[in-house]
């Protein structure tokens, strides 16, 4: 009785799912081939949609020919290919990892391969390009696999992001150092790593098709297993389907067929995180839509609409000729951040808080110990950063330059050098401080300038003015990355306000600033003169060179301002670091406090950027250490704080101009190699 009363109503909703779907899926199809044609008809040359024509058809004239079939059409069926590969391995990684936001991007993959091929580039192999596919899958797969082991499956989609941008900020940190050090080698491979669907011919894309169809048939072979996984491991396993060789076979495709598209276009961001986004409202609706077989395909036409897509609107909005030289990675990128901030304001963070830091209880003499065994580094760094360099110099020499009775030689190198030193050990501390507050106001132990996008807010103002306004002054760079990173504090702060700064959504739209600002940046300094970009992109990679005096004057106030609030209210960061009620009991305006804290760790990052480029983990990495080393009260953990990001800053800043000399490496390259294995350590710690 119970089936003969419930068939006629599931039969029309089944039949009218289907009908539904299929009606979606061709308007998709549809618009894929529209956006494929002007995609075709696009371009620098005076060839329009008559002369394309002509050339498919046969009648065109050989120019017009030859534009058609050698540029534009491997352009599109590049853009076609890498869209439907990134849309249909982005819902395959979110499908096995039940996770929304697992996706090449925020799984490291493309930042593993980006690595790989550096390597192999640096030492001095010459690959075909199938060679390069298998070499970037064997490094997108491994940083995958880092990431999953750390994340955890199915544990939340914030510390997934977590893991993931992490390993990727530091990966492409030993990756752009590789570039400097062998910058013959690696030739190209930075432009590589924009992500351009350019292609001089089909030899790439008909190389990269039978990898793609590997990873393609295979995953639509698994997709029964796939949906299996949705009802859960052990109803997987009642079900026959072997969980694990599941999961590790998907993983495996997916990245297969994300280095397809990555060796083929370099990394175009976040497709494959959008691309299954889009289609699970569909998913909601026409439950056909529901099961792999029918998702995977759709997921990759919703790719491939999103890549072409985003080239047509780059041609389109920008010149023709100054839109040739902006890759699609940097607008998909744009789209993606966007998307991410979105997701991250309204997904629940199923990760948990951060574990309370035990209060240890630290005697005065361990506090003073420390603080003097500080001092003594720091005066020790200092001294190390003034002597040795590409000339290097006794204490005599400089003694006679602060009198005035030096040679030229050493007046010149010791004119250049003290204020580089300066710059790092001024930055290193406003970072430090900075970060320490933040840790305080938002009782989160992983916020900081850089991971919450503070300091890429603020290096979009700095290089605006850079890269327009070349004669601009220290002040006026201060003044352009005080009102960068104030936009992008309103932005990540007000997001996270609504949930009082709780958990870790505040650093997930904080990472979604820093990707979006990261691609401005790449915008503006490909946009800009040659001469400009340059000068952005090695201030923009933490390096000290070319400072002055008068370039750490503002950040020389600002911190002294800093370090004067943090002393004389260092009850009220106590308070305010312990919960909501306490200072509310004890008659403290909470609002109030948070704002001021927050405006002053602003100021703090947007000068130190100005100063010395952007630096990653200083930050985090400080606050933690001083806490460790003399307990959780701020009178104390603010001094300690302060001198160990001096310290670091300046060491990295020492070691990344000596190493290598006469080549510099900057000193935020150094830092992110030191900042990202201490940052995953706490991701891994907040899990027991």
């Amino acid at each position: 009785m119970a089936v003969t009363a419930t068939t006629p109503a599931t039969r029309p909703s089944t039949v009218a799912s289907r009908t539904g779907a299929a009606a979606v899926t061709a308007a998709l199809v549809l618009l894929v081939a529209v956006l494929a044609v002007v995609d075709i008809a696009q371009g620098t040359a005076s060839v329009g949609a008559p002369e394309v024509w002509k050339a498919l058809t046969g009648r065109a004239e050989a120019g017009d020919s030859s534009v058609v079939i050698a540029s534009r059409l491997p352009r599109m069926t590049a853009g076609l290919l890498v869209g439907v590969v990134l849309g249909m391995a982005g819902a395959a990684l979110q499908a096995v990892s039940r996770n929304v936001l697992a996706a090449p991007d925020t799984l490291a993959v493309n930042a593993g391969s980006y690595l790989a091929l550096g390597i192999a580039a640096a030492t001095g192999l010459s690959l075909p390009l199938l060679a390069s596919s298998g070499v970037a899958f064997i490094g997108g797969l491994a940083a995958a696999t880092v990431v999953l082991s750390l994340s955890g499956l199915g544990t939340g989609t914030v510390r997934l992001v977590l893991a993931g941008s992490a390993l990727t900020f530091g990966l492409t940190a030993v990756t752009e150092g590789l570039l400097l050090l062998r910058p013959r080698e690696t030739e190209g491979l930075y432009k590589w790593n924009q992500g351009s669907i350019a292609q001089n011919g089909f030899d790439g894309v008909l190389q990269m098709v039978p990898v793609a169809a590997v990873g393609l048939v295979g995953l639509v072979l698994l997709a029964r297993r796939v949906d299996a996984l949705a009802l859960g491991d052990d109803a997987a396993q009642g079900v026959g389907v072997p969980v694990r060789s599941t999961r590790v076979i998907a993983v495996v495709l997916a990245a297969l067929l994300s280095t397809a598209a990555v060796t083929l276009a370099g990394p175009i961001g976040f497709v494959g995180l959008c691309a299954p986004a889009l289609v699970r409202p569909l998913a909601r609706r026409f439950r056909v839509l529901t099961k792999s077989r029918a998702r995977l395909p759709f997921a990759g036409l919703t790719g491939a609409a999103l890549v072409l897509g985003s080239d047509v609107l780059l041609r389109a909005v920008v010149p023709s000729d100054t839109a040739v030289a902006v890759p699609t990675g940097v607008v998909t990128s744009l789209v993606g951040a966007v998307f991410l901030i979105v997701m991250a304001a309204r997904a629940r963070d199923t990760a948990g808080a951060m574990p309370t830091e035990r209060l240890r209880i630290r005697s005065r003499a361990t506090f003073v110990v420390t603080a003097a065994v500080l001092v003594l580094a720091l005066v020790g760094v200092t001294i190390a950063g003034v002597l040795i360099g590409d000339s290097k110099l006794l204490l005599g020499d400089v003694v006679n330059w602060t009198q005035g009775r030096s040679g030229q030689a050493v007046t010149f190198v010791l004119d250049t050098r003290v204020p580089r030193v300066t710059a790092a050990l001024l930055a290193g501390a406003a970072l430090a401080l900075a970060g320490t507050l933040i840790q305080a106001v938002t009782r989160n132990p992983l916020a900081e300038p850089s991971v919450l996008g503070v300091t890429n807010g603020a290096a979009v103002g700095a290089v605006l003015l850079v890269t327009t306004v070349p004669a601009v002054g220290s002040w006026g760079i201060a003044g352009g990355a005080f009102a960068g990173a104030a936009m992008s504090s309103v932005l990540v702060f007000g997001l996270a306000a609504r949930g009082g700064f709780q958990q870790n959504r505040l650093v997930l739209v904080g990472f979604g600033v820093a990707t979006g600002s990261t691609a401005v940046i790449s915008l503006l300094i490909i946009l800009t003169d040659p001469f400009n970009a340059t000068k952005a992109l090695t201030w923009l990679s933490g390096s000290t060179y070319g400072r002055t005096f008068p370039d750490v004057v503002p950040l020389a106030i600002v911190l002294t301002v800093g370090l004067a609030v943090a002393v004389t209210r260092r009850t009220e960061l106590d308070l305010v670091s312990l919960d909501e009620d306490t200072p509310r009991l004890l008659g403290l305006n909470l609002s109030r406090g948070r704002l001021g804290f927050l405006v002053l760790s602003v100021l703090l990052s947007a000068t130190a950027v100005a100063a010395a480029g952007t630096i990653g983990f200083v930050g985090l990495v400080a606050p933690h250490a001083a806490r460790a080393l003399v307990g959780r009260q701020h009178v104390r953990v603010v001094p300690v704080a302060v001198l160990l990001g001096a310290v670091l800053v300046c060491t990295a800043d020492l070691v990344g101009r000596t190493v290598i000399a006469p080549a510099q490496l900057g000193a935020g390259l150094m830092t992110a190699v030191i900042g990202t294995p201490y940052f995953l350590h706490l991701l891994v710690r907040s899990r027991r």
